[in-house]
């Protein structure tokens, strides 16, 4: 199995790759028209022939001949028609059996995701549960997709696909943060389909762009607050990674900067995160007010019930995650910052958040997100369905 991770595109061979090393089915050789037709046809879902030529800039018998190659190849099928308002029908085309499918899988730190798609966004599949169960999640995913559509990549979103070099082995795919539930995952996946790794964070923020809070934004912050931190940074319409993979990586912040204290490896992840504020609740919950919620979720129902000791909690914690905005803020000036985590999506927070952002930054919109939990997966699909139309583009060649 070959594995990258999405920072260059650059190989490296998984542990397990000595034993699920069978030949990916390729695509078809095409004609780079044909190849372009097939992107079109993929990101338009349904289109005449018209269409495409104005889509992929392209003279209508270049698409003939195109579409008729990929009908040839299974990679398009007609699919019924249109009136084209001259009086005549026009044919309409989709994508064609051939095509494949991708599959997206989300290991999450408490639920697996995974969810499979047409090349043209299509959701043909979708399985969930515990982050124990997840290969048999990526099997049941996998057993749902039809039969005859071959897998064309997958994407796999990971808490951290940032590792120290191996000489001679490129950048490893997985940390010890996901490295033991990837390998377990890696034996339920079929061989031969190049897997994908994808900050998890990231793939979130896509989502957040394309059906999302973010829609229409080209440039953003997704900053997501939960067990740990991270941020997902868009600029012009693209996630911004870094160079060795690790852009918004919020947990290597230096926290504290202080007289008496050292900064500590991920100190600010371990001070924000969601169970240093279950801690804060617990120390400052008074005697007789009840039992002190052991969620977060309880907490904020406590907090929007008007419970004081609750709310003087998420208030504080609004706070905090108003200041980290602001050093966000002030390092990209996005303009836009979408909540989001286990913790950070509360609707409880923006008016904290908004009120610290605006006190100690220049103006800038705080949402909460849309997406929720299905954020990363939805994302992770996303990418994959790019990947997936890639391996068949890819592969176009004028021919002689």
């Amino acid at each position: 199995m070959t594995i990258r991770d999405d920072r260059s595109g650059s190989a490296a061979r998984h542990p397990l790759g000595e034993l699920l090393e069978p030949d990916v089915a390729r695509a078809p050789r095409l004609t780079e028209s044909a190849g372009a037709v097939f992107a079109v046809l993929a990101d338009a879902g349904r289109a005449t022939r018209p269409q495409l030529a104005s889509l992929a800039g392209l003279s209508k018998p270049t698409v003939s001949s195109a579409v008729a190659e990929l009908e040839g190849v299974r990679l398009a099928a007609h699919s019924g028609t249109a009136s084209s308002g001259t009086g005549r029908n026009a044919a309409v085309y989709r994508l064609g059996p051939a095509a494949g499918a991708v599959l997206a899988v989300d290991l999450g730190p408490a639920v697996t995701r995974a969810r499979g798609c047409a090349l043209d966004g299509t959701l043909l599949a979708e399985a969930a549960g515990s982050r124990a169960d997840a290969a048999d999640v990526v099997r049941e995913a996998l057993d749902a997709l039809p039969a005859d559509a071959p897998l064309r990549t997958i994407v796999v979103a990971v808490g951290d696909v940032t590792a120290p070099r191996a000489e001679g082995a490129g950048v490893r795919p997985a940390t010890a943060k996901a490295g033991p539930v990837f390998d377990a995952v890696a034996v339920a996946l079929p061989p031969g389909v190049p897997v994908h790794l994808e900050n998890n964070v990231n793939c979130a923020a896509l989502a957040e762009l394309h059906e999302g809070a973010a829609q229409g934004r080209n440039t953003f912050g997704y900053l997501r607050i939960g067990v740990g931190i991270g941020l997902g940074i868009v600029v012009g319409g693209q996630v911004l990674r870094g160079a060795n993979g690790a852009a918004g990586e919020l947990a290597r912040l230096p926290y504290p900067w202080d007289d008496d204290r050292e900064p500590r490896h991920e100190g600010l992840e371990e001070y924000i995160g969601a169970q240093s504020l279950l801690r804060r609740a617990a120390e400052a919950w008074p005697d007789g007010d009840g039992p002190c919620p052991a969620t977060a979720e309880e907490l904020f129902a406590l907090a929007e019930q008007g419970r004081a000791a609750a709310r003087a909690v998420v208030d504080r914690h609004a706070v905090d995650v108003g200041r980290l905005a602001a050093a966000v803020t002030a390092v990209l000036d996005p303009g836009l910052v979408v909540l989001g985590g286990s913790t950070g999506a509360y609707p409880q927070l923006l008016h904290g958040v908004r009120a610290e952002l605006a006190r100690l930054s220049w103006p800038t919109e705080v949402v909460s997100s849309t997406v929720g939990d299905l954020g990363t997966v939805v994302g992770a699909a996303r990418l994959a369905v790019s990947r997936g139309v890639q391996t068949v583009t890819q592969v176009a060649e004028t021919k002689d």
